[in-house]
């Protein structure tokens, strides 16, 4: 076996050697051409794309400030917070106008309790700038000299336009009315005497205690014995001793002391029992300031 491979191992490479020599040689340019053409043939390396990522652009406005122009520009005349129920947040506004068609107190609250500071008269003007919470009074610049504002009745205002956007305004406290008492007229009296004339007249001393003077009288006695009643009313105070007048005078003055003779009696009264009562006024014909005493004694 071994020597059978050998045999074909020669013969192999007989035949190779016996081939080489029988084929062509091939030029050394045809060498290089297919050199240059296989090179030409051969893919060529493209070099890698690089990715440029372009910088981010960061965008800064230019902001040119323009000036703000208004159509109108509002000034003031007043800014007003008195008593408001918004506080301080009380808008500012242009004061509106009001008038009167007839003259009307101003005064310092909102209604007939409070006192008078001024006047808005007929064609008078005056500027508003709140209303209490019935809107039936304003409160406006005062027009005459004193307080700067007080309140207007607006039943004969006029406004120069809506009045619903006035603030509304607390009143102050309505005052506590001070009460002047009226003086009572008041006097004293007593029985002094009887004299005779042609018939008999009852004495009686007056005493004014009051501040007031009287200036007309009645006296209302009654003989109690008899049932004889006599009146009799005056503007004037005459003292009668007996039947001449002794004093007349028109008036009795505070602390005067007076002595009033009754009407004529046609009987002694000496020992009657007597009631007695007498007016006195402080007008003329017991028109007023009356009061009336009672008196009841015996006759002497």
């Amino acid at each position: 076996m071994v020597t059978v491979r050998r045999t074909y191992l020669a013969l192999a490479m007989v035949f190779a050697t016996s081939f080489a020599c029988a084929l062509p040689s091939i030029p050394a340019s045809n060498t290089d051409a297919i050199n240059s053409t296989v090179t030409q043939n051969a893919p060529q390396e493209i070099p890698s794309a690089t990715l440029e990522i372009p910088p981010t652009l960061t965008f800064t406005p230019t902001v040119t400030s323009a000036p703000l122009v208004l159509a109108y520009t509002l000034t003031p005349t007043l800014t007003f917070t008195p008593y408001s129920i918004f506080g301080a947040s009380t808008p500012t506004f242009i004061a509106p106008m009001i008038s009167v068609s007839a003259p009307t107190h101003c005064r310092n609250g909102p209604g007939k309790a409070y006192g008078v500071e001024g006047t808005l008269m007929t064609g008078e003007t005056a500027e508003v700038y709140g209303r209490d919470p019935t809107s039936e009074y304003f409160y406006i610049r005062n027009p005459d000299p004193g307080v700067e504002f007080c309140w207007v009745w607006g039943a004969y205002a006029t406004p120069s336009e809506s009045m619903l956007p006035l603030p509304v305004l607390i009143p102050p406290p309505t005052p506590t009315p001070t009460i002047t008492p009226t003086p009572v007229p008041s006097f004293d009296m007593e029985y002094i005497s009887s004299v005779k004339c042609t018939g008999w007249r009852i004495k009686i001393q007056v005493t004014n205690t009051s501040s007031q003077p009287f200036k007309s009288m009645t006296i209302e006695i009654k003989d109690q014995v008899t049932e004889v009643e006599l009146t009799a009313s005056t503007d004037e105070f005459k003292e009668l001793n007996g039947c001449p007048t002794i004093a007349t005078k028109d008036r009795i003055d505070p602390g005067d002391t007076f002595l009033i003779s009754s009407p004529q009696f046609d009987t002694n009264p000496k020992g009657h029992q007597f009631r007695a009562f007498i007016t006195l006024c402080t007008e003329k014909g017991q028109s007023a300031g009356c009061i009336t005493r009672k008196l009841n004694f015996t006759s002497r």
